[in-house]
């Protein structure tokens, strides 16, 4: 028998956090909240840092990425942590799907499988076209800049007609390195935000509005963004949940964030599988939701 049954991991910086402002506070009574809903199933369960180095992933079945928040500014390292402990430990969500959701191309794959979202080019690293040359070819007055591998909207820009040259040198260097995506910049998120919505085992649990502070059109809350409770509607629940099904496999939990776009028609503006905030805060128990599911998991696995 292993020593632990799930492993819960974070980053470093929330195993001994020295300050607990909202933000760890935050973290910690969502982990705390998931931690004690496997427990209450009769699971062991200790919450890791990913690169903590001493740490035997042998010793575990189970490993549900929670609050792993530093991945996309460690990305190589990651990348290696994740190949080399997946023989050893069952990721939740599973390594394939990680992979799959480590790059935002995935996001092409669901426009091809009729999922709607916002208009979209991707860029190749290395690539030796303008982003003036771009928005000629597209015919979009404003646009969005991001790398494909990215979150808490790493160099992300909105760029209008009028200021892409001011962008140029800097889009020039940083294509260099990654690859990255435009998308048509779509007005209502100024107005109306993001939704998310969270899902277990492809079922909608709960939801989320997140609004981008006065002169943003960012909604993190790294950038002043604000996070309001939001009753979905069934036309929501329905979009949320189609998501999912097309997938080739169905998460154990998923974050499905949503827009009105420019026609007013809900799109998918990211697919979050590997590490998102899932407001257990609001509706503590969904936390339990997704801990029968990984339970069942677990089972599943001592019983191979």
């Amino acid at each position: 028998m292993k020593e632990f049954d799930v492993i819960l991991l974070t980053e470093s910086c929330y195993e001994n956090p020295k300050e607990l402002d909202q933000y760890v506070q935050n973290v910690i009574t969502e982990d705390g909240l998931v931690k004690n809903a496997l427990e209450d199933l009769g699971c062991r369960v200790k919450i890791v840092p990913w690169d903590k180095k001493d740490f035997n992933w042998s010793s575990a079945y189970v490993a549900i990425f929670r609050t792993t928040w530093d991945y996309f500014h460690r990305f190589k390292e990651f990348n290696n942590w994740l190949i080399s402990v997946k023989e050893k430990i069952q990721l939740v969500n599973s390594y394939q799907e990680i992979m799959w959701n480590l790059d935002k191309h995935y996001l092409k794959e669901l426009s091809e499988k009729n999922i709607n979202i916002p208009s979209s080019h991707f860029i190749p690293k290395k690539t030796n076209h303008s982003l003036s040359d771009i928005m000629d070819q597209t015919n979009w007055n404003k646009i969005v800049l991001k790398p494909t591998i990215s979150g808490g909207a790493r160099h992300t820009f909105k760029i209008t007609k009028n200021q892409v040259s001011n962008y140029e040198d800097k889009f020039k260097e940083l294509i260099k390195h990654e690859d990255f995506m435009i998308q048509e910049f779509q007005d209502n998120i100024l107005t109306k935000g993001e939704m998310s919505f969270m899902l277990f085992g492809g079922k909608y649990s709960h939801a989320v509005r997140k609004m981008a502070k006065k002169g943003d059109f960012r909604v993190q809350d790294d950038f002043g963004g604000s996070v309001h409770q939001h009753q979905a509607n069934a036309k929501e629940i329905s979009f949320a949940e189609n998501v999912i099904s097309v997938l080739e496999k169905q998460p154990i939990y998923a974050r499905v964030d949503v827009i009105w776009d420019n026609n007013n028609e809900l799109a998918v503006s990211e697919l979050e599988l590997i590490e998102p905030e899932l407001w257990f805060r609001f509706k503590p128990e969904s936390a339990q939701k997704m801990a029968h599911l990984v339970f069942k998991k677990l089972n599943e696995i001592k019983n191979i």
